[in-house]
């Protein structure tokens, strides 16, 4: 398993795209810190990953970008491992790893997100993502 190269699209902008598994992989042997950009809403009804460092990009009300979103995530990567950006999708994670990346971090995006892709029904939870690949997550 090895990181996907950054879309055309967004070239040179964050280090590249995981997959769960591979970002797994790293939690566990140490070499990343798994951050979730989720909001707040999001982690306690859908769900969470224990260990996860929770630095939204978005919050309520209104979605609006989190202000305290650098000073969070710079104090997440200060050991300089690499940061794995949890969101619902991977839309999110990719504009958080984006600012991440701006501000000196090395950070990926994990494909798929934590709920998946949509179905043929557009339902997430059933095509992909951290839970669906059995990954460790809880529920409130």
């Amino acid at each position: 398993m090895q990181p996907r190269p950054v879309p055309a699209a967004h070239a040179g902008t964050y280090a590249g795209d995981v997959s769960p598994q591979l970002a797994w992989q790293w939690l566990q042997s140490g070499e990343a810190v798994l951050v979730d950009v989720r909001s707040d809403a999001e982690r306690e009804w859908v769900g969470f990953v224990p260990g996860a460092v929770a630095v939204a990009w978005k919050q309520w009300p209104g979605m609006v970008l989190n202000p305290r979103f650098d000073g969070a995530i710079q104090q997440a990567g200060a050991g300089g491992r690499k940061l794995v950006l949890l969101c619902r999708s991977g839309v999110r994670s990719i504009a958080a790893a984006k600012r991440a990346t701006e501000l000196g971090l090395e950070a990926y995006n994990i494909l798929e997100g934590f709920e998946g892709d949509p179905d043929e029904h557009a339902r997430r939870g059933f095509k992909g993502g951290w839970r669906h690949h059995g990954l460790p997550w809880r529920q409130n």
